[in-house]
């Protein structure tokens, strides 16, 4: 029984000091970061997106 106990051990301790989950840190963060700058930057980003596509629909005859 301790055995197994041990060969848990070693496999959470594997995943703990492995390097691979660098990268999926790294794009958690930079994630939060972009939700972060929509959530302060939400009205001018909606005033922006609605301006595109106005300036889309009143162009569009002219294709």
């Amino acid at each position: 029984m301790e055995r197994w106990v041990f060969k848990l051990w070693c496999k959470l301790k594997g995943v703990i000091c492995e390097e691979d989950g660098v990268g999926v840190v790294e794009i958690i963060l930079i994630l939060v970061v972009l939700i972060g700058l929509v959530l302060i930057f939400k009205e001018q980003l909606t005033s922006l997106v609605g301006d595109i596509f106005d300036t889309i629909t009143s162009n569009a005859g002219e294709v």
